[in-house]
């Protein structure tokens, strides 16, 4: 089979550029959309709806969103404002009941708090939930799960493993190019080492982390706070309407535990280790789930089903049917920005005293997730041994 799939789906790029974390209250101005995912303000999501060729699925659903923000409270209004404005309204339209609920407003609650003393958090506010955007709801084919953001400068955007450039792939992504290259010999890595993945979330890749935000410098930070309830009704969504059927690649124990309800012949669950490079030698390499996924879409939707795994588009880096700029407040700085979002680098204290700019950071600090973890504590325990043998 071809690594290349015939006549990919086109979309029109929206002029979006990202800017500095702000307050939730005030940062965003509502993007429009297209007739693909909504009319105006409303979405009407079509049971049998086409893209390229692709036959697009989704339980038809009337969604009505001024109605809907009409009648939201001040409070949930002013909480909300990330979700109104930047969240997809294929999306919103399914998780409209989820947003409000107490456990949600309580997560965005905390995620003001962490503003108000000042947290940078990432990906930047814009990008939270650019997974959305890239990857509409009727569009879901392939579902790759990951777990929390990258937490440094210049790296998490909204889409598990991907990070903006120039900011090299990161070794698991690293070690995912070396099984997509065992499955199609043809496959070539992106120029200049790029980790940027939405030439796959545009086709119909979602790409979700377990954890939408993290406190800057600090993995696994917004853990527990509401975000895990959150994606897996997202993944839950997912399940009940894209009924013609969805890949999801479970890598590592936490994401095969996300697909433990998924069951039945409509979809399938792809299970293995961890790309982590602690992991990944356990079998990731030879999973063959790149060329087990595309032969599994084709059986459901023809050869316009496939995805293309190549990497090698130019300038991807923008959401499809959102065409107004995200507004920024007058308080934000506003600057040139062609690579990704305006965030500041962490600091850290020297022999003199004094606070330096971190210039670069080569390490992605913060294991992948629980394999990768078993693996360096076995690592550590078998030291430990080592130790006390040449004592």
């Amino acid at each position: 089979m071809s690594l290349k799939r015939k006549d990919p789906p086109t979309s029109t790029p929206d002029a979006k550029k990202p800017k500095k974390n702000a307050d939730l209250t005030s940062f965003f101005g509502p993007p429009k959309t297209t007739s693909k995912s909504a009319g105006g303000n409303s979405a009407a999501i079509s049971s049998t709806s086409t893209n390229g060729g692709v036959v697009e699925d989704a339980s038809p659903i009337k969604f009505d969103k001024d109605k809907w923000v009409a009648n939201l409270t001040d409070e949930q209004r002013k909480l909300l404002k990330l979700e109104i404005d930047t969240l997809d309204p294929s999306w919103l339209a399914q998780l409209k009941d989820e947003v409000v609920s107490r456990e949600f407003l309580d997560l965005k609650r905390f995620l003001q708090k962490e503003i108000d003393a000042g947290q940078k958090i990432y990906p930047p506010l814009e990008d939270v939930y650019s997974w959305s955007r890239h990857c509409p709801l009727h569009k879901v084919r392939v579902v790759i799960l990951g777990q929390d953001p990258y937490h440094g400068h210049n790296q998490a955007h909204g889409l598990c493993f991907s990070v903006r450039p120039p900011t090299p792939a990161p070794p698991s992504l690293k070690n995912i190019y070396t099984a997509i290259k065992r499955d199609y010999p043809s496959f070539t890595p992106p120029a200049k080492n790029s980790g940027l993945l939405t030439p796959w979330a545009d086709q119909g890749v979602l790409l979700l982390n377990t954890c939408l935000t993290v406190r800057a410098a600090q993995a696994n930070s917004h853990a527990n706070h509401g975000w895990e309830k959150f994606t897996q009704k997202v993944i839950d969504t997912v399940v009940k309407t894209r009924t013609r059927g969805v890949v999801f690649l479970a890598w590592g124990s936490p994401a095969q535990k996300r697909c433990d309800r998924i069951s039945g012949a409509k979809h399938v669950v792809l299970k293995s280790v961890h790309p982590s490079p602690l992991s990944a030698h356990k079998g990731f390499f030879d999973c063959g789930h790149f060329k087990k996924a595309n032969e599994w879409l084709e059986s459901r939707y023809g050869a316009e089903g496939v995805i293309d795994w190549n990497l090698n588009v130019q300038k991807p880096i923008k959401a499809p049917d959102v065409q107004e700029p995200v507004k920024v407040t007058e308080t934000q700085e506003k600057k040139p920005e062609e690579d990704g979002p305006v965030t500041e680098l962490p600091e850290k204290k020297s022999d003199d005293g004094k606070e330096h700019k971190i210039v670069e950071q080569d390490e992605f600090a913060g294991e992948d997730d629980d394999d990768a973890l078993a693996a360096l504590d076995e690592v550590v325990k078998l030291e430990a041994e080592q130790d006390k043998k040449d004592t």
